[in-house]
């Protein structure tokens, strides 16, 4: 027993034994255990506070440890290559001269020429006007596909975009290319010019 127990245990047997002769010699026994008795409280509390205190780091070590696994895990995961291949037929999509309006719709064939599936990852053209489409599922080894781009042929004028592809069978993008030109709107129909000529004036 440490020092606090045998205070204890002496204080409640001085009590126990003046209280038989004259209550006034007990209270300074009473007064010393019931301090005595708060500091062991105090104590107790004190070592359940540091024993959750440590149990609260350990956790939050544990945490840490196990977020950062997972991190690492996924990072992996995101930069394994896979055996897989993107082989375009070609790269270069030319849309030539279309008109104002016309439809904006190409698309990109390739075939995954690998062992393994393929993953677009991602597919991302170089300004609003240029919107790639692809699949989200994988492309098995030695199937065809496509990814799809809408050009936006409001915009008059030559053209040349790009279209960037990220993929597990490489790291390093694809870059894709469309082009072409877009004509003007064609103008409004005017309203017919009146006739300049008629009737001569009547001579009064």
């Amino acid at each position: 027993m440490d020092k606090l127990t045998n205070y204890y245990l002496f204080i409640n047997s001085k009590i126990s034994y003046l209280y038989k002769g004259n209550i006034l010699l007990n209270l300074p026994f009473i007064i010393l255990k019931t301090i005595l008795k708060i500091t062991k409280m105090k104590k107790l509390l004190l070592s359940l506070a540091l024993v959750a205190g440590v149990n609260a780091v350990n956790a939050q070590i544990k945490e840490t440890h196990e977020h950062k696994h997972e991190k690492s895990d996924v990072a992996q995961t995101e930069t394994t290559i896979a055996d897989a291949t993107i082989d375009f037929e070609s790269r270069v999509v030319d849309y030539g001269v279309i008109e104002y309006n016309a439809d904006g719709v190409r698309e990109f064939v390739f075939t995954n020429n690998g062992t393994e599936p393929l993953i677009i990852k991602n597919a991302k053209g170089s300004c609003g006007c240029t919107v790639p489409t692809w699949s989200r599922e994988p492309i098995a080894a030695g199937a065809t596909s496509e990814i799809g781009v809408k050009y936006a042929t409001n915009r008059v004028g030559k053209f040349t975009k790009t279209i960037t592809i990220t993929t597990n069978a490489s790291k390093k993008p694809v870059i894709l290319t469309i082009k072409g030109e877009v004509n003007p709107a064609p103008k409004e129909v005017n309203a017919p010019e009146r006739e300049k000529g008629g009737a001569p004036l009547e001579k009064k």
